[in-house]
């Protein structure tokens, strides 16, 4: 069975018989310096990776007019960008770094390939600043609901272009968690970032490719919309911020898989091998067998050291494999 196979039946709830490997390793660590890999994708080769995150295509805000606005002292509100356009999305040109890496994970290697996409509150923190931007929840929801309207219109053609390119899963990532909570209200997420995110949600389910979800932190309040949108996968399931397995397994197993499993908030990178196979194990205990696909929680950190990720790997891909 392909990677792409592997990963697919897992989301589909349909038990492979193996836990599909991966971890975000990309950025941090110094590549360059380690003899022995040089670079992430020879050691995504040696343990088999079976996914692949993409990064590319176009940006949607106008830098320079904005970095211009700001320089001059104007706060960037909901209405002042509002009048600034958003770039243009169906430049093919700036898709070839994902021709490319489709062409390098999913023709050569057959692993399973999703891309890094916009949601509607984190990509426009860019913009306004978060601080802002959480105020600006309060103070201009009308104004908000123009501006989320009109960045979900642009993620829909940038997604249903990436479908075309031939992804298999479109990752939308929106930090909407705080370490015990939603950073904002339950109410305000229902009205103005759910709505926005079941349009998202829609366009690429009629592509036919799955549909990913990455947010840090707690977000217990807002899996009822997880349901409503119709994520297929969730990133990452995040224990050390109150959202407990058990949870999990009793509401949502049945709903959609989890990719993550290894916290890099907690465990790997502090140089603690017992507890760090301790709770490799006791994850596995817990997952294998499930809608689960073994991942970091988030990219590693320029603390860990190759020895123990290489330890951690290991041991993650003898429980997967065995």
């Amino acid at each position: 069975m392909k990677s792409y196979e592997l990963v697919s039946q897992t989301i589909k709830g349909n038990n492979p018989g193996r836990t599909p490997v991966y971890g975000w390793i990309g950025w941090n660590l110094d590549w360059a310096g380690n003899k022995k890999y040089l670079t992430h994708t020879a050691f995504e080769d040696r343990y088999e990776f079976d996914m692949a995150h993409l990064f590319g295509g176009p940006g949607c805000f106008n830098h320079e007019k904005l970095n211009e606005l700001k320089n001059r002292g104007v706060e960037i509100t909901p209405e002042v960008l509002l009048d600034i356009p958003l770039l243009p999305v169906d430049h093919m040109e700036d898709y070839k770094s994902i021709v490319d890496q489709l062409k390098f994970y999913r023709e050569e290697r057959g692993r399973f390939c999703y891309v890094q996409s916009n949601g509607i509150f984190e990509c426009l923190n860019d913009a306004f600043g978060i601080e802002n931007h959480l105020l600006y929840l309060a103070l201009y929801p009308d104004e908000l609901k123009e501006v989320y309207y009109r960045q979900a219109k642009w993620n829909l053609e940038f997604n249903n272009i990436m479908a075309e390119l031939g992804v298999d899963m479109i990752h939308i990532s929106d930090d909407w968690g705080s370490q015990n909570s939603l950073l904002f209200s339950k109410s305000m997420y229902e009205e103005l970032i759910l709505p926005y995110h079941k349009m998202i949600g829609e366009g690429v389910k009629k592509t036919g490719k799955f549909l990913s979800l990455h947010s840090d932190g707690n977000i217990n309040q807002a899996l009822d919309g997880v349901l409503e949108v119709g994520f297929d996968v969730l990133h990452p399931w995040q224990e050390t911020a109150g959202m407990s397995y058990e949870t999990y397994l009793q509401k949502y197993s049945d709903k959609f898989a989890i990719l993550g499993g290894v916290c890099v908030q907690s465990t790997l990178g502090f140089g603690n091998y017992d507890k760090l196979e301790n709770d490799i194990r006791r994850v596995f205990k817990l997952l294998k067998g499930k809608r689960f696909i073994c991942c970091t929680t988030h990219f590693v950190q320029n603390h860990c050291t190759f020895e123990e990720l290489e330890f951690a790997y290991d041991l993650i891909t003898k429980l997967a494999r065995s």
